[in-house]
């Protein structure tokens, strides 16, 4: 695990994006197509927004997958990630080749669909975040850590979902949902590799329980440490409670 630390939000997400497209570039180059996993929330706006703008990155051969998706919201819902990812990055980008998770499907077809997509071949880059919990993608504590399904059904803890209130997603707590759809631990460290951006003082207690704690379910991200090529971006407000900076 690979820790970089900037100054601000700003300069982690062009320095994130930099990498992202160096990689978008690298996988086209080397197989025609790049397979990548776009995570959302408020702390990935600075690092797709500097994506985006990026000249050059091989869009049309991207093939793209996402972390996770509220159980019963629909897609024009403020707080979809299917309405955040289209809005935010595949209609800017010009993105044809995505597999959504459709919330309001039957959730127990939807992780068989998707899933059987995502296994078909190797993904090369997964673009991840940090929960306040500590979550990995909607893998709250404590997490599966030992299931090779790709996606699964999952019950949403109280701190995640004061979480989504907290980012604006929803009104108030008995607004979210307390189901989601979510890739596994182990599907994502089937990534070839991973950018894990995580700004924002709110995120320091989890980065560090992350990153310098033991490997356990009840810290999710913290599997990552076993992951042979991960870099994680963190600002100075996210890195401030790290032991060794």
């Amino acid at each position: 695990m690979h820790l970089t630390i900037y100054p601000d939000k700003a300069t982690l997400g062009a320095a994130a994006a930099a990498d992202a497209a160096e990689a978008i570039t690298a996988a086209v180059a080397e197989s025609g197509r790049a397979r990548i996993i776009v995570a959302t929330g408020a702390s990935q706006f600075e690092f797709l927004a500097a994506l985006i703008a990026l000249p050059d990155v091989p869009w049309d051969r991207v093939e793209l997958f996402h972390l996770d998706e509220y159980i019963g919201v629909p897609a024009d819902h403020p707080a979809s990630f299917r309405r955040y990812l289209r809005e935010r990055l595949i209609e800017p980008a010009g993105i044809s080749t995505v597999h959504l998770l459709d919330g309001e499907a039957d959730p127990r077809a939807e992780c068989a669909r998707v899933g059987a997509l995502i296994a078909a071949a190797p993904v090369d880059i997964a673009f991840v975040g940090i929960g306040e919990n500590g979550h990995l993608a909607f893998n709250d504590p404590p997490a599966d850590f030992e299931t090779r399904e790709p996606y699964l059904i999952v019950s949403l803890d109280e701190p995640c979902r004061r979480q989504q209130v907290g980012e604006g997603w929803f009104a108030d707590i008995e607004s979210v949902p307390t189901r989601a759809i979510s890739m596994s631990c182990r599907q994502i460290l089937a990534s070839r590799r991973i950018l894990c951006i995580v700004p924002d003082a709110r995120k320091a207690d989890a980065v560090r329980a992350a990153v310098e704690g033991p490997v356990t379910p009840y810290v999710p991200a913290s599997i990552l440490q076993t992951h042979d090529d991960v870099t994680v971006y963190l600002d100075v407000a996210s890195s401030a409670q790290l032991q060794k900076r």
